[in-house]
């Protein structure tokens, strides 16, 4: 039977197909999830909030995953907005912050996706840049290296030291958070992985699932996440 994995739904006001509001998330999301042995589950954020149910629901699940999405909104790490912040979604803010404290104290398996990296860090009290200027190396909607730290938890996943990622992003992570640990970097500094101290997590800036039928790294991500939510099931 393939492990379960809770696939947090991104929050739509509108979708063209259907009259109302919707729960969704990536198509290449569900398929790279599936592609690599597990069977992925929208996990719907409740209208009326989070609530003290969460943990529970969550606890169904054998791993967790964390997509990207809109810009986490300011105030839960203490800045003004810029002018560069926008399409903040106050709900999705509460759920993912919400969640992601679930996984923390629960110890299941996760895996962060770039704004579910950013969320994790604050989480954890860290803070982010709110517009990258780009650099050298461009991070939106392109295509770019990302070097990673030797014997590193993401090194024995992907097994090689450089590769190339699909990015799309302007917020980076700013001051780290408490327990988390940088194992990859792009060659203009910005942190690309972090690796929790103690839980279970590890969270990549770039989106693994846009080349995961093709790249043997981007793969190699759900095919461990599909391995630790099996080993967590079996301990359970």
């Amino acid at each position: 039977m393939r492990p379960l994995i809770a696939v947090i739904g991104r929050r739509a006001a509108t979708v063209p197909i259907l009259r109302y509001s919707a729960t969704l998330a990536a198509l290449a999301m569900c398929e790279a999830v599936y592609a690599a042995g597990g069977e992925p589950v929208v996990f719907h954020g409740l209208a009326a909030g989070p609530g003290d149910e969460l943990a529970g629901r969550l606890a169904r699940f054998d791993a967790v995953l964390m997509p990207g999405g809109a810009d986490l909104g300011p105030e839960h790490y203490g800045q003004e907005p810029h002018p560069e912040t926008v399409l903040v979604v106050p709900f999705q803010d509460t759920l993912d912050l919400e969640v992601t404290r679930a996984v923390l104290r629960s110890g299941q398996p996760m895996l962060a996706i770039c704004r579910g990296m950013q969320v994790l860090n604050v989480v954890c009290g860290g803070s982010l840049v709110q517009h990258h200027e780009e650099s050298t190396v461009r991070h939106r909607n392109a295509i770019h290296e990302v070097a990673v730290t030797p014997g590193s938890r993401i090194h024995g996943i992907v097994g090689v030291e450089r590769f190339p990622v699909s990015s799309y992003h302007h917020q980076v992570l700013d001051r780290l958070g408490d327990g988390l640990t940088v194992t990859a970097v792009a060659e203009d500094g910005v942190v690309e992985v972090v690796e929790h101290e103690s839980a279970d997590v590890i969270a990549v800036q770039w989106h693994p699932e846009d080349l995961h039928a093709t790249s043997a790294t981007d793969h190699a991500l759900f095919a461990d996440l599909v391995t630790r939510a099996d080993a967590h099931r079996a301990a359970r």
